[in-house]
């Protein structure tokens, strides 16, 4: 999973798989959802980001998470 923010767009898109989205579907303003070619979710795109969530911190609780890393944009 990646969280990927583009400040020039205010939007966050979270990346759950490595599959490629072959259908969006709105399910807010602003919010989609990436699906694969079998229906599965794949990813999740969201417009004006930073009116919608709080972009100042990740909490991570209770996940297997084998690796973390953070990679620092100089923003």
């Amino acid at each position: 999973m990646k969280f990927h923010y583009y400040a020039e767009t205010d939007s966050l898109y979270i990346d759950l798989a490595s599959r490629p989205a072959a259908d969006s579907v709105e399910v807010s303003p602003g919010v989609v959802l990436d699906l694969d070619t079998d229906g599965a979710l794949v990813g999740i795109d969201i417009d004006h980001a930073s009116r919608l969530v709080d972009l100042s911190r990740v909490d991570i609780e209770s996940l297997p998470v084998q690796s973390l890393a953070i990679a620092a944009t100089g923003a």
